[in-house]
């Protein structure tokens, strides 16, 4: 058998079983909503003054614009991790939980923890990611760093050993760029995946529970 007949097979399989139908169906609302409620947030947060904070490290690095670099490595990460949803339908359940997790945390730890944006930040210009924040560039989104979040959330969901570390050193290359660019400082990239990896485990007990 071909493999797009394997992985219709496999998809079809899943689909039959009304657990798996209810928790696609779910998250696929739920991650619905996060988008349309992406720019409101994000807007309004960036009219608010934050906390000044002192980054030792963005200090000494000079700030570049990497923004075509962060692009191509994030979206080309994307294709993939897309291209194993078709082969795996559990891949693609854990990753959507998971990134629902992902942007529920942010929203409280935005909310809860108020950032001025890093000295000499230059904005990140991604014509795709960029239509979610609204019309203006979105500097406060800080604590912790989305992108290197998502890197990091494919790793975990991602199962070939290629596919694994291809994944593992775009959060590494992502984490320097962002900071090489101060779009954040090096605590939000730092504690990036140690938060992704709770809410890695707690997607993984929504979707066996």
């Amino acid at each position: 058998m071909s493999e797009p007949r394997v992985a219709v097979s496999v998809w079809r399989s899943n689909w039959q079983d009304s657990d798996y139908r209810k928790k696609f169906i779910t998250g696929l609302i739920l991650m619905s909503f996060i988008l349309v409620s992406l720019p409101f947030f994000y807007q309004a947060i960036e009219q608010r003054n934050g906390i000044g904070f002192n980054d030792y490290l963005l200090a000494y690095i000079p700030a570049y614009d990497l923004s075509l670099f962060i692009f191509v490595v994030i979206w080309s990460m994307t294709l993939l991790t897309f291209s194993r949803f078709k082969q795996d339908p559990h891949i693609f359940l854990n990753f959507l939980w998971g990134f629902i997790l992902i942007n529920l945390s942010r929203f409280v730890s935005i909310g809860l923890f108020p950032l001025n944006p890093p000295a000499d930040l230059i904005p990140i210009h991604d014509p795709i990611a960029n239509q979610f924040y609204g019309p203006k560039f979105i500097t406060k989104d800080l604590f912790f760093s989305g992108h290197t979040a998502a890197m990091f959330l494919m790793f975990l969901c991602l199962k070939k050993r290629t596919d694994k570390v291809l994944a593992l050193l775009a959060t590494l290359i992502i984490g320097a760029a962002v900071l090489i660019q101060h779009v954040h400082y090096t605590m939000d990239v730092i504690m990036a995946p140690v938060i992704t990896y709770f809410l890695w485990v707690g997607s993984k007990k929504i979707i066996e529970s």
